[in-house]
């Protein structure tokens, strides 16, 4: 069957040969002329709400010297400079990580026919059209960029070709082809849009012909969506909203909420183009895998028209607490868009926690560590870390090309130290800390100079920012500082460098230092410790410098030099030890680091990811309530006939008697409850206990007219055996009250903040009850904070805290009801009580509510584990369940099913 992967763009795009254009040789060739062009006076273009940055170059930091924040944050991708001609297709092989051209930017390729943004404000609005006034007056035109009916026309009739793109998730495409390498049977099919302006093409004979081609040849869905849509969501809520917030930079100046409000109906334009292609041309058992923070929305958009399809989503960036994620107007949109997925991968475990922590908040669903429970199905959450595709990677570095710069730079810098680094110009990317660290470490290590050269490869963001001239201001001051004509201690190259350039940087280089303040997987990293196997270099084993903030970090166990970027000092003593450790020590850390590259690498994890999305689909479509079949009460009558010894376990509240809230008194009289479980303890060959989450006390009053029945009071702490009078308790009494009183003082907090609310306190679980607050409506938005509150300060405590209707229940992970009934178990194969010694051949258990699964899952692994005869799961509810088998009548069918059993005795 097909693979779908969707991505925003797709591994090929598109180039048009526009007429009378010259080829690509002629115009490197021609000069510029000569002639002069008469000056305008200068115009500040673009407003600001703020003064213009201080020329006067970062001051150079002291050894206790704090930080000075900088302005405002800027987004990931913008212009590479790339020496690619028009008329050569552009196959040279790049970085995992390599970065987007700017949209819409190259002249063989349609423009943009996107309106420009929004104003931040409508007060910058009123001041900007004061100034173009202000400027009419003086006789000053600004100039207009316009585009001519001609220019869109060219492109419905000029020839075109299909190319290597060079935008998009390098990664995803490198595991993609290793895994088609290491044998993945799957075919996929990738959709995505071209990385180009297509409303140029809208109505002619070239887009179908382009669409067809893609299709056919290269097995690829193309998504055409307007220029509009694509330049709201991707310039302006991809990279102004939600780029910013899952890296933890808030956008909180003026234009980001003009940013929300103008785009996020193109975010969900774009995503519906998406899950339409999708839906078009899925056929049952096709698999879909959405990627990245651009597509959040499709899954659920393919759910409602798909219910049963399987669909998985990985996302490639971090993903942010869920104190910084509710900041986003759209939170419950995007969260819920993201849960029509039946498996969601991230890169690492803080991520997943995350996730599953806002969702508890946000949505007030049940978050547990394998998933979410919807009110419907489960999702399933996972965490498997992108890698590189070291085969290809050994392969690159073998031609000749890489070879040659080797060479050349072994050459050039034979007598240094080299610390390479390669990052985007953003303030992500902490380039600006690096080089104050260097900086720092140049000043605090004089014996230093003249021996160690930084390269620092910056790729351009496309537009001057002021963080691109603090940078300037830092490089001019470390070289003006410490070069020499034979020496330059930085080397500042805005731009990127050729792939041939780059492999040759990490196959030489002593260090590469990493300092992000936050990113998802750096997989230069993994690069880096390939390259330094010493294969094609004296130079081999070098260190590696890491930001704890990246998710590579919580996968190289030590082995890495762990830095905090926004310490100077920390960065500066990583250099001096990365460049003084001994052999041995970098050996070892190098073969460390090697071994996890080696196992976390981009084929292994894409097909982990579909294996496991296979699975966990069987699972959950084994456990939907669809999927399972009513309870047959013939069948299950000659099942308990032809058996000898048998054991109940029976939920009470939904189940026996009508559901009650936790804090009332239970009915004191359900008499038909009471009579027909005394006919079924008649008979000795039945053992039966009854389950409920309420205390010893109030079940002996309810239940002290049936003689010879078991109990299990506060959801599996303390046990009545079926035999005695004498309750006993399970969970460890001492660690019970060392964690109440941690959970007491959380919920003491919010008591005082809700007014009518009240903390019960059992023998082993603490009931938050906020039926009667006086502001109900803010107490149930509150409750969400109050779980994740303590589900996060209390998780070592071995605590869980489960919002329920009006309450919130703090109980222990170790004692439950899943544990009594084992124990119960035991106790009864240890030395069986049925007629004639008899072991347990039969057995059933009975509930409604979403702790009792735990028991159905523990029942039916004993059918293979123990080889019982007979197991019966029944589940009342209507959501997803681990039970065998339904019933739909609620409380009056489980007294019929128990009526109609007791009488077969």
């Amino acid at each position: 069957m097909t693979v779908f992967l969707a991505s925003l763009f797709l591994p090929k795009t598109v180039y048009f040969r526009l007429p009378h254009t010259p080829p690509a040789g002629e115009r490197r060739s021609q000069k510029p002329t000569s002639k002069k062009t008469p000056k305008r006076p200068p115009l500040e273009l673009r407003t600001s709400l703020f003064p213009d940055p201080a020329i006067t170059p970062p001051k150079t930091p002291e050894e206790e010297e704090g930080y000075l924040g900088d302005g405002f944050f800027v987004n990931e991708d913008g212009l590479r400079v790339a020496n690619v001609s028009d008329d050569e297709e552009f196959r040279s092989p790049a970085p995992a990580d390599k970065q987007s051209p700017k949209w819409g930017g190259r002249a063989n390729q349609p423009k943009s026919r996107a309106n420009s943004p929004p104003p931040a404000s409508l007060l910058e609005h009123a001041r900007t059209f004061e100034k173009a006034k202000e400027l009419g007056r003086q006789g000053v035109v600004q100039p207009r960029v316009t585009r001519s009916d001609s220019h869109d026309r060219v492109f419905a009739n000029a020839n075109w070709r299909i190319v290597n793109a060079d935008q998009g998730n390098g990664g995803l495409r490198n595991a993609a082809e290793a895994a088609a390498r290491d044998g993945h049977s799957d075919e996929y099919s990738w959709v995505g849009t071209l990385g180009m302006p297509t409303d140029a093409l809208e109505g002619t004979q070239q887009k179908e012909d382009i669409n067809d081609r893609l299709v056919t040849e290269y097995n690829m869905y193309p998504v055409f969506c307007s220029d509009k849509d694509f330049d709201g969501h991707y310039l302006h809520f991809c990279k102004q909203i939600l780029w910013p917030v899952f890296h933890y930079q808030i956008p909180d100046n003026p234009k980001s909420k003009a940013y929300e409000d103008h785009s996020w109906q193109f975010y969900v334009n774009l995503n519906q183009a998406f899950a339409d292609k999708i839906v078009k041309n899925w056929k049952r058992g096709d698999t879909i895998w959405v990627h990245d923070y651009h597509l959040l929305l499709v899954p659920g958009m393919i759910r409602k028209k798909l219910p049963d399809a399987k669909i998985g989503l990985f996302l490639h960036v971090a993903f942010p607490s869920s104190e910084v994620f509710r900041c986003l107007a759209v939170r419950k949109q995007l969260l819920e868009g993201m849960l029509g997925a039946n498996l969601i991968g991230f890169q690492i475990h803080e991520y997943c926690r995350h996730f599953l922590q806002t969702c508890s908040r946000i949505l007030a669903v049940e978050a547990t560590p394998e998933g979410i429970q919807l009110e419907d199905r489960f999702v399933n959450v996972m965490n498997h870390a992108i890698g590189i595709d070291p085969v290809s990677l050994n392969a690159h570095r073998q031609e000749e090309e890489v070879m040659k710069w080797i060479g050349i730079m072994r050459e050039r810098y034979k007598d240094k130290k080299i610390i390479v680094a390669r990052d985007k110009l953003d303030h992500v990317r902490g380039v600006r800390q690096k080089l104050l660290s260097y900086e720092l470490f140049l000043n605090k290590n004089p014996q230093w100079r003249d021996k160690v050269v930084l390269i620092q490869v910056a790729l351009s963001t496309g537009e001057k920012t002021d963080l691109d001239a603090a940078v300037g201001d830092i490089v001019t001051r470390v070289n003006s500082n410490w070069a020499n004509l034979a020496y330059l201690p930085l080397v500042y190259l805005k731009q990127d460098i050729p792939y041939s350039q780059y492999l040759a940087l990490l196959t030489i280089a002593d260090a590469l230092m990493i300092t992000s303040q936050r990113e998802g997987m750096n997989l230069t990293s993994h690069e880096f410790i390939v390259c330094q196997d010493g294969k094609y270099s004296d130079r081999k084993h070098g260190s590696l410098i890491l930001s704890e903030f990246t998710g590579t970090s919580s996968l190289f166990g030590n082995k890495e030099l762990t830095v905090n970027p926004w310490s100077y000092r920390q960065c500066s003593e990583a250099i001096k030890q990365a460049l003084e450790m001994p052999e041995e020590e970098k050996t070892e850390r190098w073969e460390a680091l090697r071994e996890v590259v080696g196992q976390h690498t981009g084929g292994h994890w894409f097909s982990k990811f579909l294996a496991t999305l296979d699975h966990v689909y069987d699972e959950q479509h084994r456990h939907d309530q669809t999927s399972v079949p009513r309870l047959n009460l013939n069948s299950l009558g000659q099942r308990y006939s032809r058996t000898q010894n048998r054991l109940f376990f029976l939920d009470l509240e939904g189940t026996l008697i009508p559901y009650g809230p936790m804090n009332e008194i239970i009915p004191m009289n359900p008499q038909r409850t009471l009579d027909i479980l005394n006919d079924l303890v008649d008979d000795p060959r039945n053992t039966v206990y009854v389950m409920s989450g309420r205390r010893p006390e109030e079940l002996d009053r309810l239940f002290r007219l049936v003689p010879n029945l078991g109990l299990i009071a506060e959801n599996g702490c303390f046990i009545k055996n079926s035999r005695t009078s004498a309750w006993t308790e399970v969970a460890d009494h001492d660690r019970v009250t060392s964690w109440k009183e941690s959970v007491r003082g959380i919920l003491r907090y919010y008591l005082e903040r809700t007014p009518g609310s009240e903390i019960e306190d059992r023998n082993c679980s603490l009931i938050f009850h906020y039926k009667n607050a006086e502001d109900y409506a803010n107490a149930e938005r509150q409750a969400s904070d109050w779980t994740g509150h303590i589900n996060e300060s209390c998780e070592e405590q071995r605590v869980h805290a489960t919002q329920l209707d009006d309450c919130v229940v703090v109980e222990s992970i170790d004692w439950t009801k899943d544990t009594a009934a084992s124990l119960v178990y035991q106790d009864m194969k240890a030395a069986p009580e049925g007629l004639d010694n008899h072991p347990v051949d039969f057995l059933m258990v009975v509930g409604d509510g979403r702790e009792d699964e735990k028991v159905y899952k523990w029942a039916n692994n004993l059918k293979s584990q123990d080889g019982i005869r007979e197991v019966v799961t029944v589940s009342l509810g209507s959501r997803n369940t681990e039970a065998t088998s339904t019933l739909t009548q609620g409380v009056s069918g489980v007294l019929v099913t128990l009526q109609k059993l007791a009488s077969l005795s």
